[in-house]
């Protein structure tokens, strides 16, 4: 129990810190971030229809020893839709790196939620010397297990993203964070809804490069994507843990539980 407090006091110093709402333009388009504290940089990357208030349990717990940085992907949250409505895993990437590079950040930890965990892969085949380490939290950082045929997936309507979200629980998910997370999954325009669901699953983005970053996994109790061994193979130092009587979103469900797995990777893994 020795890790909880060195977190309780960094997160009680966090709230003496004001958080830093601004944007940054990708391609003219608004890419809304929040920066919160000092010290090594994370970037919290949300999933599909999610936002950054995704990490609201991750924010005040490290902010008081890292730059906690969040921000809302093109088309989520307080960001603006891309041009044309076109949504792709490089454009993801690509405001990732906007984001980094308007911090002033040299090396960073992703963190990534779900789809997120498909763009920081992206971002660490884009710009690998960047990255101090990858936690993917119930997210695929190795997509050959995954992707399908283009073509193969029925669009996404607004009954399926109800049917999906629903799924995305399990009986020991309050209620109130059932409300919340639907909300915001819901909330979040159907353009977007659309447009970015079938990025994930695209066999385009399947590679056979090395990324030579830590790297870890945490998966919810009950896995929304399979538990592939072979992660490995394009991860050497990729490693996996579990957070029992979770749903899709542990890290909001037991942020302590994910928060002891996350400051451990910070502490003895990540490679700053």
């Amino acid at each position: 129990m020795g890790w909880i407090f060195p977190i309780v006091m960094t997160a009680a110093a966090a709230l003496a810190m004001p958080a830093r709402a601004t944007d940054v333009k990708l391609h003219g388009r608004a890419v809304h971030y929040n920066v919160q504290g000092t010290g090594p940089t994370i970037i919290f990357v949300h999933g599909w229809t999610c936002d950054e208030t995704s990490w609201s349990g991750q924010v005040p717990a490290f902010a008081g020893r890292y730059r906690v940085v969040t921000l809302d992907l093109p088309g989520h949250g307080n960001s603006d839709l891309p041009a044309r409505n076109r949504f792709t895993m490089k454009l993801f990437s690509d405001a990732v790196e906007a984001v980094r590079a308007a911090v002033r950040a040299d090396r960073i930890v992703l963190v990534g939620h779900s789809m997120g965990a498909v763009v920081i892969r992206q971002y660490a085949l884009d710009h690998p010397g960047h990255v101090a380490g990858l936690v993917a939290v119930d997210g695929p950082l190795d997509i050959r297990a995954i992707s399908l045929p283009p073509g193969s997936l029925p669009p996404m309507t607004v009954e399926m993203r109800g049917q999906l979200v629903g799924n995305m629980f399990v009986p020991e998910t309050s209620a109130a964070l059932r409300e919340r997370i639907t909300a915001m999954m819901l909330g979040t325009s159907q353009t977007t809804a659309a447009g970015a669901s079938p990025l994930m699953f695209d066999p385009a983005l399947r590679s056979d490069r090395t990324i030579p970053a830590p790297a870890l996994t945490v998966y919810a109790g009950k896995p929304l994507f399979p538990i592939d061994p072979h992660t490995r193979e394009m991860l050497p130092g990729w490693q996996q843990s579990q957070v029992e009587g979770t749903g899709h979103f542990l890290m909001m469900e037991k942020p302590e539980a994910f928060n002891r797995l996350l400051a451990d990777f910070l502490d003895h893994r990540a490679r700053y």
